[in-house]
């Protein structure tokens, strides 16, 4: 027997699906638009930006 009492078949991941997709897209759009900024004329030469480590001065 259970210790939280009887298992009932209940679906959990069925229904969030559409909010797992929602999340993804989110995700993937906030990636984007990170990579755009690091790629401004404004944030290029900013020691932070991961882009700079790849270039010599």
């Amino acid at each position: 027997m259970s210790l939280l009492g009887k298992k009932f078949p209940t679906p959990v991941a069925k229904p969030m699906a559409p909010f797992f997709a929602a999340g993804l897209v989110i995700l993937y759009g906030v990636n984007s638009f990170a990579n755009v900024m690091m790629s401004t004329a404004e944030f290029k030469n900013d020691p932070r930006n991961p882009n700079l480590k790849n270039q010599k001065h």
